[in-house]
Order: C-alpha cells, then structure tokens, then sequence
C-alpha cells in the first residue's frame, strides 16, 4: 500500500533549541497513528509543519504520492489535511452553523449549510443542532462542532490533537466510535495524548518522540501503557504513593455556595457544599462547563461570596479578597494556564512575583526582592523539571506541559495550607503528571487539604480520598474514590446522582 502521508527527514530548529531533529516516519490510508512524546518533544512542531503553520528547515513530505509543502493552513486543507486543536477556536456569540460557516473557504447558502452540518453529523453519530449557540454547548458538543466543521472538508488525514480531555467516558466511547468510522472510509488519523490507555484501544501504530528524534516506534495493542511511557521518557515510571493516614482537623468548609457565573455562557454555582480536612485530598470531577472555573473563582477570591458561605480553620472568609487568603494559606492554580495562572509576556521570575510575593516575602520596605525572586523561579523549575534556557524566560515561549509544571510548582512550594488546583495535569506528559500527582499526594501527606478539580477520571482516582461529581453547577456528595468505577462516576457526571442533604438544607438557610 502507498502511504498517505510520507515525512523524510523533516528538522525544525529555534534559537537554542532543535524541536525537530530528521524525524521520518509514515501513515497508510485509514490508519489511526499516535504521535506520542513528553512534554518538549517536538509533536506540537511537527503537526504544526504538516497543518502549514511551521516550515521546516530541512527535509520532505509527501502526500498522496506527491511532494508536500504547506505554505498555510489554507494549502492543508485544500490538499485533504484538517485538524482538530487542543483548545477549541470558537465564538460562543455564534451559532454552531455561522462557526462552521467561519471556516470553510467558500461556504454554501445557510440553508444548505444547516443541512449538510445536521446530515454529517447524524452520519458519523455525532449529532449536533446546527441553529443552536456555541456558548450554550457542553464542552463535548463543541468538540463536536469542531470535528464537523473538519468533516465537512472531506479530510484524507485528520490530526486530533489531545481530543478526549474534556469528554466523559460515554463521550469518549462516541467519538472512539465516530473515528473507527471514519478509519474504515480510508480517512487516516494522527492522533496526539497523553492517555496512554486510549492509545492502545485505538491506534494502529505508533511513533515515539524523544527530545525531537523519533526513538521508537510500537503496536500500542500489543505492548502496555507502562511500556509506552518508559519508551518517551527513557526511564521507568513509579506510581504516585503516599502512606495511609487518619485525616486531621477540617482546614476548609463551603456550605450553601451560590454564585451567579461573571459572563452570559457561565455556569451558576448552586447550593454547594463540601468540607476537607488536613491531609486529605477531595477530587470533584465533572466536564467542562459544568461551574468548575466559577468554583475556583469563589475558593480563590476572585468572586467573593457571602460571608459565611466559605470558612477557613473554621473562621468565614466568603468575602476575604484574593491576596488576603494567600496570606492566610489558602492557594489556588486555576485551568488556564496563560492569561490566568500566567501572564504571557512576563517572565518566569516576574510571574513568580505575581502570586508569591507575600508569601515568599519577595518584597522589602516597598521594593521587590528580584534575585529572590529569581532565586525562587529557580527553585521551582529545578524540583519541577521544568524545560526552559532559565527563569529570565518568558512564560509564552514555554511549552504548554512545561508551564503547567511552573504554575503547579510555584503554589505547592508555597507551603499552601489549602490548595485548589483545577486540570493539575493537563497536556502534561506521563512523566511530568507523575510527578505532579506524587507533588500533590506529597503536600496532602505534609498535613494540607487539597481540593483537586479535573476532567481527567484516571488523576481523580489515583490522587482523591474522596470523590464528588459537578454538575450544572451542583455537586454530589462526597463518595470514597476507592472502589468507585468509571460507570458510576460516568453517571455522576451526567447528574444521575442525589444531591449532598447537607446542600439542599442549605439552600434554605443560606447564612
């Protein structure tokens, strides 16, 4: 058979650093390929040459028997290469056919559109309203807007890019569904996680990327998930432990949480309540859009709260400002990683400043204290692993799994008494979650609370002692996270699940 899509020694270097070094590998027609690699290995510039946003150095393509050379996105797709990214570029003002609309070249009638978007859709079992707004879609059904809208270009390859990081495991079953579908029709897929397990239920083969060279290449069926991780990071991987332990006293309490969402697409927090104790770590799991960015935005500070609805060492602080409860031992490391948890055109040092300054003590009589500053910056991509010439770096120019590492490493080495981490691990590689988790369980052992919020049910399981589920801003009552299985926890997530006694009261007594 002749490959779909050749690359021959393709090299792609930036200034102090070789993100492509000849890597070659191929893919048939209607294979699912996994491109996998940690975090800095080289995948996100590699797919980025084959969608046309990067040119290589040195080295060739071919695609469908012919030379390949992408000037943009444009020239991809117009020869059959569509992609999925990580993080989706949508207008939740718009609907889901004026979205597909935007990124089409030449887009038929809008009657015609809605059409073609509900016949595609219902085709591949991802059904989707054409007229309905994006900013009232789940986090599942704009993934699928997106998949559409590469469908109906009618893709020879599809690349999908980390696509199963906000889906439940229902939703992931669908969409496994959808692309041994397309699969079948001799549309190839190359696709890109973390999740090793997918990997293996899914791809025919796989490349390996280390250090921007291509290391190996496997069956993902016929080895282990453990295998395949030792391959990307060239070592053996431990699983995050910590010892069993009786919790302590209750560090923090919610009760009777009620939030109005700060934009018209938000989620409204209703009724929630909770409580953990040192040493414990409480995991809330739900998919995106669900109250999860508007629930930390009530731990942080951001959006204060009634006074009492938030009590800290069993003292409220509802409407204790950001700042003041990072005085007080309460951190939070929120989902969005630039913009939020760092400012992009700051360097490392300078975002340092921005969340540890009091706790750091990085200022003196009214000055910054920039080598502390920097000295910290150190420290934490030192213990953290984090891939970066140094801390005068600016945050932008970090891969997305490296500033993770900074931005969870620069709260725990704070000495949090109360964390409140959402997506601790997300786009990280296997190696660098490890390390995470064990950070996390680590500082949980020391005698803090954490409050762990993730999309990812593996991490919930593997860090929680407790696990509750959010949904449409609501929260279930805390279950054992040991002996839980993903069916139930799948079910949680859908709401099918009481809501915590202790909420419902609340609701009635909100002080």
């Amino acid at each position: 058979m002749t490959a779909l899509l050749t690359i021959d020694g393709l090299t792609k270097a930036y200034p102090g650093v070789v993100a492509n070094d000849d890597v070659s590998f191929e893919i048939q027609p209607g294979e699912v390929h996994a491109l996998l690699g940690e975090n800095g290995a080289g995948k996100s510039t590699l797919v980025k040459m084959i969608y046309g946003l990067v040119k290589p150095d040195s080295g060739r393509m071919t695609f469908k028997g012919a030379a390949y050379t992408p000037p943009e996105p444009r020239a991809a797709r117009a020869a059959g290469v569509a992609m999925v990214f990580q993080h989706f570029s949508l207008f939740e003002a718009l609907s889901v056919a004026e979205n597909v609309a935007l990124g089409m070249e030449d887009p038929p009638k809008p009657r015609d559109l809605a059409a073609r978007i509900r016949e595609v859709s219902e085709t591949y079992g991802l059904p989707l309203d054409p007229d309905r707004l994006v900013g009232d879609l789940s986090a599942g059904e704009r993934q699928r807007v997106e998949i559409i809208r590469c469908l109906l270009q009618d893709p020879k390859l599809l690349i999908m890019d980390e696509p199963t990081s906000v889906l439940t495991p229902q939703e992931v079953e669908i969409l496994f569904h959808t692309l041994r579908k397309l699969s079948e029709e001799g549309t190839a897929i190359l696709y890109i996680s973390h999740k090793l397990e997918e990997i293996r239920a899914l791809c025919d083969e796989a490349t390996i990327l280390r250090l921007g060279k291509v290391v190996a290449t496997c069956t993902p069926r016929e080895v282990t998930a453990a295998h395949m991780a030792e391959l990307m990071v060239g070592k053996s991987l431990a699983a995050p432990a910590r010892d069993e332990a009786e919790p302590g006293e209750i560090l923090l309490k919610v009760a009777g949480l009620s939030l109005e969402p700060a934009t018209p697409f938000g989620t409204p927090l209703r009724h929630i309540g909770f409580e953990v104790r040192a040493g414990e770590v409480l995991g809330i799991g739900g998919v995106a859009g669900n109250g999860q960015d508007e629930l930390l935005a009530a731990l942080s500070g951001e959006a204060l709260t009634a006074h009492g609805a938030i009590q800290f060492k069993g003292e409220p602080i509802g409407d204790v400002p950001p700042n003041a409860r990072r005085v007080l031992g309460i951190l939070c490391a929120p989902e969005e990683r630039l913009g939020h948890a760092a400012a992009p055109d700051m360097s490392l040092t300078e975002n340092a400043v921005l969340t540890a300054r009091l706790r750091r003590g990085l200022d003196r009589s009214g000055f910054l204290d920039w080598s502390g500053a920097k000295s910290y910056a150190e420290t934490v991509i030192e213990r953290f692993d984090v891939r970066t010439p140094g801390p005068d770096v600016a945050a932008r120019a970090l891969s997305g799994g490296n500033l993770q590492k900074y931005v969870i490493g620069r709260e725990i080495l704070q000495d949090p008494d109360v964390l409140v981490v959402n997506q601790p691990t997300w786009g990280v590689d296997a190696s660098a979650a490890a390390a995470i988790r064990q950070a996390i369980l680590d500082l949980a052992q020391g005698g803090a609370a954490v409050v762990c919020i993730s999309q990812d049910l593996d991490e919930l399981l593997e860090v929680s002692d407790r696990f509750c589920a959010l949904n449409e801003g609501r929260l279930s009552a805390p279950r054992p996270a040991r002996g839980l299985s993903m069916e139930e926890i799948g079910l949680m997530l859908g709401g099918a699940h009481d809501m915590h006694e202790a909420d419902m009261e609340a609701a009635h007594d909100p002080a």
